[in-house]
């Protein structure tokens, strides 16, 4: 996705989707809801029955991926009610979307619950994993617009989220599957009132996390090495994944949300093979040693000291935490000194992400709420975006927070009511600049409603610098596993390449960067997958840059 294309489509969509700029003295309000006059149209089909299958509360999620190559984000939404297809929307130079589902091969139904998308076979055209209670199904981009179901990814699982990345650094892009619970659909649970209700994952066994192995060539094959590479030792009921370095050796680690367990952390040990240490590195459990419902994830430098910090989103009556990393390859809880505890209400947080959405430099926090026990004091129709009353009691609204510096946090989910006053069973939480102008955007799934996509129209917003990282030599896809550091006088920003985040998600590829008021920047540095280090001339701010392995210095 080339820069070249950013200003003729910003001036585009600043006509089209017509969202004023907030007022001056409501810097904090950083979203408009575009979702009417983007073109989307999909609601989500729950497949709810009356019998409380926990199939049905897990929810769906969405991929932002470039599937032409045109340079704009196109979006696919997924549906879990078993009938209804999965949706696949082209992004038009106009920034509207147009339904391009009919004859492309994904337009698939079933119990679908995520996405993961990536060059599996090096070609140049990202290709789409879709994760399914009882399989995954892996969709080969032939072009134009068209996609085939290929490739042996035996996994007659519950899964849930899903990560590309390439931990023996051979070139080719491996896969994780997160897998949740060895469900039983007889099972049944009652609440304090003797009313069916969803059951909880205590007392249930948790399932392998399934590690495959691409074997490389233009037809995408993997060998599962779950079992050779140490992951089988260790199941749990895995909600989010994260593939990145979190040891500082620059080889591809998996981090795993375990829902009511300790979270897992494998470390790649360069030969295959992978060590749990999540409980002995300090990011396992809580500040008090214990396990929490673990969902979503969002990884970014929250404290700018180059090292990935991890926010994980928990249940309504417990609060979602952020693990500090330093030094690197050790983490604590800061929940409390980040000001985490402090918010204007609680949810029950899945989708999550930690991205800049000011542009000042410091990434920030957005979460997607949704409870799995119904409320005492539901919202009702105008209140939530859930479109059937059965799921009125589970809506719950979202929340924003912002980093005020040191990896501090401020509640300001009640200066943004576009994107925090509605309440929805939420779960999805997809993060790009959709429009190319350099403000994040999002995307939200939720149980029973309309996908929402959220403009960002934050106010005195930051300069900024979108950096695409690609490997030649690899059919120019996107560097998986890459670190991108940006050097602007004394402050460096540090940035990760990997789309696999949040929960059932796949996001932007490209490396983010806010720069607050700094107008260039003096150099930027990359550290390609496996640790060497190119270096690449400084550049004005505000625009996008494609860098290259291999024309560095």
């Amino acid at each position: 996705m080339g820069g070249r294309e950013a200003l003729p489509l910003l001036i585009a969509l600043l006509s089209l989707w017509g969202c004023s700029k907030p007022a001056a003295g409501s810097h904090d309000q950083w979203f408009a809801d575009v979702t009417e006059s983007s073109g989307i149209n999909f609601v989500h089909q729950s497949g709810a029955t009356g019998k409380y299958l926990m199939l049905e509360q897990i929810g769906s999620g969405a991929a932002l991926f470039d599937y032409d190559n045109d340079g704009r984000l196109d979006i696919y939404l997924i549906q879990n009610g078993g009938r209804a297809p999965n949706q696949l929307f082209h992004q038009e130079v106009n920034g509207t979307f147009r339904n391009a589902s009919e004859g492309s091969g994904v337009d698939v139904s079933g119990w679908g619950m995520g996405a993961a998308a990536g060059d599996v076979n090096n070609d140049g055209r990202v290709d789409l994993l879709v994760t399914e209670y009882g399989r995954v199904r892996l969709f080969l981009n032939l072009g134009n617009g068209r996609f085939t179901n290929t490739a042996n990814l035996d996994n007659p699982r519950w899964a849930t989220s899903a990560a590309f990345f390439d931990y023996d650094l051979d070139g080719w892009l491996d896969v994780v599957v997160a897998n949740y619970l060895d469900f039983d659909p007889t099972h049944e649970w009652y609440d304090a009132l003797g009313q069916l209700e969803y059951c909880g994952p205590t007392g249930v066994p948790g399932s392998v996390t399934k590690l495959f192995h691409n074997r490389g060539g233009p037809l995408p094959s993997f060998d599962d090495v779950t079992i050779a590479s140490g992951l089988a030792k260790f199941p749990g009921p895995a909600l989010g994944v994260v593939c990145a370095d979190f040891n500082g050796d620059h080889r591809p680690d998996i981090f795993i949300a375990d829902d009511e367990r300790p979270n897992r952390l494998f470390i790649n040990r360069g030969d295959g093979t992978f060590s749990e240490e999540a409980v002995i590195r300090g990011i396992g459990l809580d500040a008090l040693g214990r396990p929490g419902a673990n969902m979503g994830i969002g990884v970014g430098d929250a404290n700018a000291d180059g090292l990935l910090d991890v926010f994980i989103t928990h249940l309504t009556d417990e609060m979602h935490n952020i693990w500090m990393q330093g030094p690197a390859g050790l983490f604590q809880d800061g929940t409390v000194a980040a000001g985490l505890t402090q918010s204007a209400w609680r949810g029950t947080g899945f989708g999550a992400v930690m991205a800049d959405f000011n542009n000042d430099g410091q990434p920030d926090l957005a979460v997607v709420n949704g409870t799995i026990k119904r409320n005492r004091m539901p919202f009702h129709a105008g209140s939530t975006n859930a479109h059937e009353p059965f799921w009125y009691p589970y809506s719950e609204r979202n929340q924003l927070f912002a980093n005020t510096g040191s990896g501090n946090f401020r509640d300001v989910s009640p200066m943004n009511p576009a994107f925090c006053s509605v309440a929805n069973v939420g779960r999805g939480l997809a993060c790009g600049d959709i429009d190319n102008d350099g403000a994040l955007d999002l995307v939200v799934t939720s149980i029973s409603g309309s996908a929402r996509i959220y403009r960002n129209v934050a106010g005195k917003r930051g300069h900024w610098l979108t950096v695409r990282a690609i490997e030649p030599g690899l059919g120019g896809r996107d560097a998986y596993g890459a670190e991108v550091i940006v050097h602007s006088g004394e402050q460096n920003f540090f940035g990760w390449i990997n789309p696999g985040y949040s929960f059932l998600c796949s996001n932007d590829p490209r490396a983010h960067f806010g720069l607050g008021e700094r107008t260039k920047v003096d150099a930027i540095e990359v550290i390609w997958p496996g640790g060497k280090r190119e270096q690449f001339p400084g550049t004005a701010a505000d625009h996008i840059v494609v860098l290259e392995k291999g024309k560095g210095q």
